[in-house]
């Protein structure tokens, strides 16, 4: 007997999530379009391609939806009213609370999804790179907006700290994988951003320790020297 009715409707929404789950747990290339035509429901390769366009296309969507969604935990970055030390420490919270969030694969499709990449596809390497450019860009910026309110000492080296804060950031990734609690996590943070007040101390100690090594060798040093002997 013929089947009656309508067609089962294809989720476009479902089928994207679906996408991003299998693409965050197993990244680019270990996730094939049979894969994915399963977890979208066992849907035919017209209804994919129709809908799609292409694996790469997908995955394109399927990283944009990211950033707006599970990526947003970096939000606080590119809030220009929040001030600079509380930005960075939400960003590293809020990154490792979602990346150990066991509702959805661990860690953080952005930094696992391409680490490894046949040459055929490092464009798909390339782009993903570029997005976490952005987050790097957005770290030094709050970083900067920190040394040009005094937050942060006018010699600190902004490149070099953003470069801390984003290896730990986007390492946090296989720290999630290997089980590492969110716990410890935190703890490992608080040490983190405790770097900013010691940076201040070390600045004024330098200022300090200038000053004085400067006065040693002033001229009114010397003659005030000079002035103590002649009064023998």
């Amino acid at each position: 007997m013929p089947r009656t009715g309508r067609p089962r409707a294809f989720d476009r929404e479902h089928a994207l999530l679906q996408a991003m789950r299998l693409f965050w747990a197993h990244g680019y290339e270990s996730t094939s379009i049979s894969d994915l035509k399963a977890a979208m429901g066992d849907i035919s390769s017209a209804s994919f391609y129709a809908a799609f366009g292409s694996k790469e296309s997908l995955f394109e969507q399927v990283v944009d939806r990211y950033l707006a969604t599970h990526g947003q935990v970096t939000a606080p970055l590119r809030d220009p009213e929040a001030k600079p030390r509380e930005a960075i420490e939400r960003t590293l919270r809020q990154s490792a609370r979602m990346q150990t969030d066991n509702s959805h694969p661990l860690g953080c499709l952005v930094a696992l999804s391409t680490a490894t990449c046949a040459a055929q596809n490092a464009h798909i390497q390339t782009l993903l790179a570029a997005r976490r450019a952005n987050d790097r860009a957005a770290l030094e910026n709050c970083l900067c907006r920190a040394v040009a309110s005094g937050e942060l000492p006018s010699d600190t080296d902004v490149t070099a700290l953003a470069t801390v804060f984003s290896t730990f950031l986007f390492g946090l990734s296989i720290q999630a994988r290997d089980g590492v609690s969110l716990e410890t996590l935190d703890l490992a943070i608080t040490q983190l951003v405790a770097i900013w007040g010691r940076s201040k101390r070390a600045s004024r100690t330098r200022v300090a320790n200038k000053a004085n090594s400067t006065g040693a060798r002033s001229p009114a040093a010397f003659a005030s020297k000079g002035s103590g002997l002649s009064g023998r």
